[in-house]
């Protein structure tokens, strides 16, 4: 047997069932989890749900300093005082715990819990799709917007700390920086489009475009969102507006918000001169095939934050993200989750606090954001704190969800494990958002009627 130390008292648990003592490692809260689980882990490469041991044994807890790796078909975490020693049998005085009932009864598993990790193909064939709508990532420099399609964006990045730069560049080159293993060049979109230059803030992003078979990383004041837009609200750039090489690379107006918003749409393949723009061309066809392989085993998400904690959702069951209305029309009877109703271009959309149904607090100011999802004829937006980050993350770092336990939680179906990044973020299932989101809207305004 194993002994150690969890809220002041002296347990053992069977020594074959330990695979590794560790440190406590960085942990990812999981809203509405049950109180015992601590958080997800990243264990040498794998997700590990992390309990405390206290509270598993009704003892008070907080003096957790390190975390005991047991397998019993499953790996779990189990945060501790400390490690007292190897014993045999009952000897020492310790209490002998059943770990499987103890870690059974915690979690409370049902057994009506959808199976974990359906694959993305099957979310994919409820969304609705409209040839007549084209998805946009919309960004702003200074005080005009532009607007670059959804499929020529490979990801949007945090503006990294440590840039690289190259002596004797354009004024277009800010230097060079690794993202997933590869050099990615990155450049400033202001000095492409002839636009003073700015010095970056914490809204600084990066666009990260495809190129032919290259990804080039554009460098942008911040980002607004991915909206889908009408093909009728796109208009041709008027002639005489087309002379300058600047607004050479404009290749469409959009009309958003009835026309008081307007986003210039850019085209990547124009973005650059036409000499630089040749030799990215030149990629081999060895790298082209390397590309297309990359995008046959990843998925693209859309990252949003919810307090301290990061979320994700398929991009493809994104409608649209839009910065918070000022107002909202409220809806008599609605729970309080509910916020209100806004109005999405004629179509009336819930507006839903996710930080009250995450367990977080609400943060404040003007930058919280609203995440439009859709699935078949379900639609809802999503109050979030932020929402600046796509990302494409390989198949083989997406990996179903362990049993977190407790109806609230099985609306995160999947973890992306990203040990480049130092963190785990979960992954939000849109159906069950939407099933959850329509359940508890008609739940509350029939317990208020």
């Amino acid at each position: 047997m194993l002994t150690l130390r969890a809220g002041g008292e002296l347990l053992a648990v069977p020594a074959p069932l330990v695979r590794e003592v560790t440190r406590m490692p960085r942990l990812t809260r999981v809203p509405h989890a049950p109180r015992a689980l601590l958080g997800l882990a990243n264990i040498r490469g794998a997700v590990v749900p992390v309990l405390s041991l206290a509270d598993l044994v009704a003892r008070p807890g907080g003096a957790e300093r390190r975390v005991v790796i047991v397998e019993d078909g499953t790996p779990f975490g189990l945060a501790v005082d400390g490690i007292d020693r190897l014993t045999e049998g009952g000897d020492g005085g310790a209490r002998i715990l059943d770990l499987q009932a103890l870690i059974a009864a915690s979690l409370s598993p049902d057994g009506n819990r959808r199976a974990v990790g359906r694959a993305v193909a099957e979310e994919a064939e409820t969304v609705a799709t409209d040839d007549a709508v084209l998805p946009l990532v919309v960004f702003g420099l200074g005080s005009q917007e532009f607007a670059l399609p959804l499929a020529a964006v490979e990801a949007v990045l945090r503006l990294p700390d440590g840039i690289a730069a190259l002596p004797h560049a354009d004024a277009v080159v800010v230097g060079s920086t690794t993202d997933r293993g590869a050099l990615l060049p990155l450049l400033s979109l202001r000095v492409l489009l002839a636009m003073p230059a700015a010095a970056p803030t914490h809204r600084t992003r990066v666009v990260v475009a495809r190129i032919g078979a290259h990804r080039v990383g554009l460098v942008v004041d911040r980002i607004r969102g991915v909206e889908r837009v009408p093909e009728t609200a796109i208009d041709a750039v008027p002639q005489v507006l087309t002379r300058g090489h600047a607004e050479a690379r404009i290749q469409a107006i959009c009309r958003l918000d009835e026309g008081r918003r307007l986003v210039s749409l850019l085209a990547a393949e124009h973005l650059l001169r036409e000499d630089i723009t040749a030799r990215l061309l030149q990629g081999s066809a060895e790298t082209e095939a390397e590309e297309t392989a990359m995008d046959a085993t990843s998925e693209q998400f859309l990252l949003f934050r919810i307090g301290e904690s990061d979320f994700a959702l398929p991009i493809a069951a994104v409608e649209e993200v839009a910065p918070l209305p000022h107002k909202l029309t409220r809806l008599p009877r609605a729970p309080a989750f509910v916020q209100g109703v806004m109005n999405l271009r004629g179509a009336v959309v819930p507006v839903i606090d996710q930080a009250e149904r995450f367990g977080a607090a609400a943060a404040a100011g003007s930058k919280r954001r609203v995440v439009v999802v859709r699935i078949g004829d379900l639609h809802a937006g999503f109050v979030v704190d932020a929402a600046s980050e796509v990302l494409r993350i390989a198949n083989d770092a997406v990996r179903p969800a362990p049993d977190l336990g407790g109806a609230e939680t099985h609306v995160f179906e999947r973890v992306a494990n990203l040990p480049d990044q130092d963190r785990i973020v979960l992954i939000v299932s849109p159906r069950e958002l939407l099933d959850r989101a329509e359940q508890d809207l008609l739940r509350g305004m029939a317990g208020a009627s």
